[in-house]
């Protein structure tokens, strides 16, 4: 279990987030489309796993606008952004936003990844949600970087990730 803050105030986050250098878990998530996509659909490319808790909150639209931008700038990569918002949020946010370049997965049916990749907040008002996460994958899926935002209101540093891959 590890410890972040929501707003100054600590709450706890369930389970071990990936280490680099080993193999990221396998997952199954929902896609706008309301079909399973699992991390296989994304084999040969690089991945930036962009986890957040939802999209209703300002700071995690921005970080998907953010990744959306810088994404069309990078070879053989899919961007990720990964929430417990309903697969009909996600799709209503994207078109809104002109969000094309990156894929929104969906954990409400396969809430289990949220403890395979170790960000289910465990308390709070936020329980139940993921921390806000950033988990680059080589074409591998091996895990390059791994940046748990110590603060959830603070977006993630984008620099960091986007220089993993």
């Amino acid at each position: 279990m590890s410890q972040v803050t929501f707003k100054g105030t600590p709450v706890q986050v369930a389970g071990t987030l990936p280490s680099v250098g080993e193999k990221a878990p396998a997952f199954t998530l929902t896609g706008s489309d309301l079909s399973d996509k699992g991390l296989d659909a994304f084999a040969g490319q690089k991945k930036v796993l962009n986890i957040f808790p939802s999209l209703d909150t300002g700071t995690c639209a921005q970080s998907v606008r953010e990744f959306n931008r810088r994404a069309n700038e990078l070879d053989d990569t899919a961007v990720l952004g990964i929430s417990m918002d309903l697969p009909f949020a996600q799709a209503r946010f994207g078109g809104a936003e002109g969000v094309d370049d990156v894929v929104m997965l969906s954990a409400f049916r396969h809430s289990e990844f949220l403890d395979d990749y170790g960000v289910r907040i465990a308390d709070g008002p936020l329980a139940g949600l993921a921390a806000r996460t950033v988990v680059v994958l080589d074409a591998d899926n091996t895990v390059r970087h791994v940046e748990q935002v110590g603060e959830i209101a603070d977006e993630p540093d984008y620099e960091a990730a986007l220089k993993a891959l």
